[in-house]
This record gives C-alpha cells, sequence and structure tokens, in this order.
C-alpha cells in the first residue's frame, strides 16, 4: 500500500464544492455516501475519497489519528 494516500487524507483540502478547503478526512460520512452513489470523481481525488468511504464505512478513522500526530511531523 502507497503509504501517501493515508498522509493524503490527513494533509489535502478538498479542492471543490461545498466543503472546499476542509481536510479530507474531515468530510462527513453522509457527504462521501452521496459521492459513493453519484460516482467519485476520477483521478487520485476519487481514489482519496473512495479510500475515506471505506475507513469510515468500516469504523477505521483511529488508524489516521496516528498519521497526523507521527507522520506529518516529519514532512
Amino acid at each position: 500500500m502507497d503509504e501517501t494516500i493515508l498522509t493524503d487524507l490527513v494533509s489535502k483540502q478538498m479542492p471543490y464544492g461545498k466543503y472546499k478547503g476542509r481536510i479530507l478526512r474531515d468530510l462527513p460520512e453522509p457527504y462521501l455516501v452521496w459521492y459513493k452513489s453519484k460516482g467519485f470523481p476520477t483521478g487520485r481525488l476519487g481514489m482519496l475519497l473512495a479510500t475515506l468511504y471505506e475507513i469510515k464505512l468500516n469504523g477505521l478513522e483511529y488508524l489516521l489519528d496516528g498519521i497526523d500526530r507521527n507522520k506529518l511531523s516529519k514532512l
């Protein structure tokens, strides 16, 4: 697995729409569910949103907590 996926989820911002400027990990689950039904965008953003959807769907948000503290301080 590409570890930059997880660091991007806790550091990159949503580039457009209702939640423009919000860190991806902070997007509400209903928004991700809406994207799932509509179709995720193409490219890296779509892959990140789909990954975040799966993380939230399965209650695995805690996996991102350690990345906030540990990985980003090294960047």
